[in-house]
């Protein structure tokens, strides 16, 4: 393992993700070195979220292998989700839109530091860097830490979500769905912040339908093929996912592996059809 203070190292080799109903994702080969942008493209149905999911620790693969920073997946899946977070992520973690952003600030305050927290010392430092990071000034908000998290636009969502999981010091970052309801003057703010948090030394891994929308700033390409056209002769027509098991610089290119055309939904307030087969491997969390 590299030294806790730096991104973690994630290699995959193969990886693939099966349902009796299809394929989530399948075949894909991935090196990131520790502090590299990661952009996992993919269009609807490709397993984008699930991929995320099973790098950070929190979905079981069927095939192939994967390691985050040494750490084997899925056999020590536990470790690797002590030193990954989840950023932006519809229909998995998405913040609670009934809730203010100062509510969902104190939450994460306890949960990162709830010693400091109860004894009412250097309780805000943590994640008021945390935001400062994903660029969320929260004193510019319509009504402050009183907005509720239903009242921000798109970009606003995102940064929070991002702020969010920074708290936590992770040193593997995974952000779902970077284009979904931006414009894109917004989609290249997101790049930005996601090439300075990596600049910090974070490894991110991004998911996105237009991988040209970084603008050059994602050092790693990842590429996922969806839909029937990418699937191979022998591969099941219907949807992925109900036996998957619970876990016990240059612009270089990932290989995708052939993913499956299935049609379920993870549903959540506000989450598209984007990545349909992650409904369908629900039970694969861990």
């Amino acid at each position: 393992m590299t030294d806790p203070g730096s991104g973690a190292a994630v290699t995959a080799r193969a990886l693939s993700l099966r349902g009796p109903r299809g394929w989530v994702y399948r075949d894909v080969d991935l090196a990131a070195g520790p502090g590299t942008l990661a952009a996992v493209e993919g269009p609807a149905g490709s397993g984008r979220t699930s991929l995320l999911l099973t790098l950070a620790g929190r979905m079981r693969p069927t095939g192939g292998e994967a390691a985050v920073d040494g750490l084997e997946l899925p056999r020590q899946a536990a470790r690797v989700r002590r030193i990954a977070a989840l950023g932006h992520m519809p229909g998995v973690n998405q913040p609670d839109p009934a809730l203010t952003v100062g509510e969902h600030l104190r939450e994460r305050r306890l949960l990162h530091a709830p010693v400091l927290s109860l004894l009412g010392r250097g309780r805000d430092r943590q994640v008021s860097d945390a935001l400062a990071r994903a660029g969320l000034a929260v004193d510019g908000l319509p009504r402050g830490a009183r907005t509720p998290v239903r009242d921000l636009d798109a970009l606003q969502l995102l940064r929070l979500t991002v702020g969010l999981a920074l708290a936590g010091r992770p040193r593997l970052l995974c952000v779902d769905d970077t284009d979904d309801r931006l414009h894109a003057g917004d989609r290249e703010a997101v790049w930005r912040l996601l090439r300075s948090v990596a600049e910090d030394g974070v490894t991110v891994l991004a998911a996105t339908t237009d991988a040209a929308a970084a603008g050059g700033l994602a050092g790693l390409v990842v590429r996922l093929p969806g839909g029937p056209a990418d699937d191979a002769p022998d591969a099941p027509r219907d949807r992925p996912g109900d036996d998957a098991c619970p876990a016990g610089g240059g612009d270089r290119r990932g290989r995708g592996g052939r993913s499956g055309d299935g049609t379920g939904s993870t549903g959540g307030e506000g989450r598209r059809d984007d990545d349909e087969n992650e409904g369908e491997a629900a039970d694969a969390r861990v």
